[in-house]
């Protein structure tokens, strides 16, 4: 199915609120189809589209695969899988997580880049870290148009600040002036032209839950010296212009920002359960001191007891000095 546009939005920390106010200001004409992911929890009950279709004239729908791709339709990625284009067609995937998440901005926006080139407008919105950052230098590589979120606009500028620091970024305006901007790009006839997309291709196949080595991963780059914080496997780096980031073998993708949130959060959740196994120790010591067969046993018992205890708080005040229990991987880090 021949579409004039497709708009490819990706949104995270206050991209709910952002994508209902975009939706109340686009016209029912919109001569666009518009696919849209919000990282969201896999517990998230969607109600996005609901949110997004009351608010303005289009309809939306949480996308479901195999539905057909039309304009003047607003398709919401579900929780826990990635939105995927194909030519005229969604597809609904599981594969691998990307920047910690599924859905993920980035599978959306290099499939649509691959099917529909220069007919794509790809816009980052509101979030932190730099998910949909790899994602929209691949739309402008293969002539889309790159859009963000102005920064200073944003209730979390990362994401569009990540975007503008390392693609060729077309437009970057506030959320109030960019219905007007889509309305006006939409109108403009496209200028076809083809780029090879290269390992592109590889990437979307392993979002679409194709096994990452038969899809070519290890053409993409060379080993690091890094392991996944997901699965823990070699991670291999990637460079586009000036943007370096990883995937492994079972295919989890991380930019260099998300890595370091994994790393921490990984961090973190090794102190809390050190400091929960050493006062677990203490408590179960100081129980055993009611079962000492003497008093130096139990003056033993109490002695251990109290260096766990000790070790439990040592490692608490490195915890709380670091934030460690507070570090999501949706936080800069």
């Amino acid at each position: 199915m021949a579409l004039d546009h497709l708009i490819v939005i990706g949104a995270s920390a206050g991209g709910f609120d952002a994508l209902v106010r975009m939706a109340a200001d686009l016209p029912r004409a919109l001569p666009a189809a518009v696919c849209v992911v919000l990282h969201v929890s896999p517990e998230s009950p969607g109600i996005l589209a609901q949110a997004v279709e009351r608010a303005g004239a289009l309809p939306a729908e949480t996308a479901v695969d195999g539905r057909r791709l039309e304009a003047q339709h607003i398709f919401i990625a579900p929780a826990d899988h990635h939105l995927i284009v194909e030519p005229g067609v969604l597809r609904i995937t599981r594969g691998p997580k990307e920047n910690g998440f599924r859905p993920a901005i980035d599978p959306l926006f290099r499939s649509a880049a691959q099917v529909y080139g220069p007919r794509v407008i790809g816009v980052v919105l509101t979030g932190f870290l730099d998910d949909g950052t790899a994602g929209l230098w691949a739309v402008k590589r293969l002539g889309g148009v790159a859009v963000v979120q102005d920064p200073a606009d944003a209730v979390a500028p990362s994401m569009p600040r990540s975007a503008l620091a390392h693609v060729e970024i077309d437009y970057s305006v506030p959320l109030q002036e960019l219905t007007r901007l889509l309305v006006r790009l939409t109108a403009t006839a496209v200028q076809e032209r083809r780029v090879h997309s290269g390992p592109l291709d590889i990437e979307v196949d392993i979002a679409r839950a194709r096994n990452a080595r038969e899809a070519g991963i290890e053409r993409l780059g060379e080993p690091s010296a890094f392991a996944c914080p997901e699965c823990h496997g070699v991670l291999r780096r990637i460079t586009e212009g000036n943007y370096a980031r990883f995937r492994c073998h079972t295919g989890h993708a991380y930019s260099v920002p998300s890595l370091v949130a994994a790393a921490d959060h990984g961090t973190a959740e090794a102190l809390w359960n050190a400091i929960r196994a050493l006062d677990e120790r203490g408590r179960m010591l100081l129980h055993l001191c009611t079962h000492a067969s003497s008093d130096d046993r139990t003056a033993e018992l109490r002695h251990a007891a109290a260096q766990a205890f000790d070790d439990s708080e040592k490692l608490r005040e490195i915890a709380e000095r670091r934030g460690a229990h507070g570090r999501t991987a949706d936080r800069d880090p």
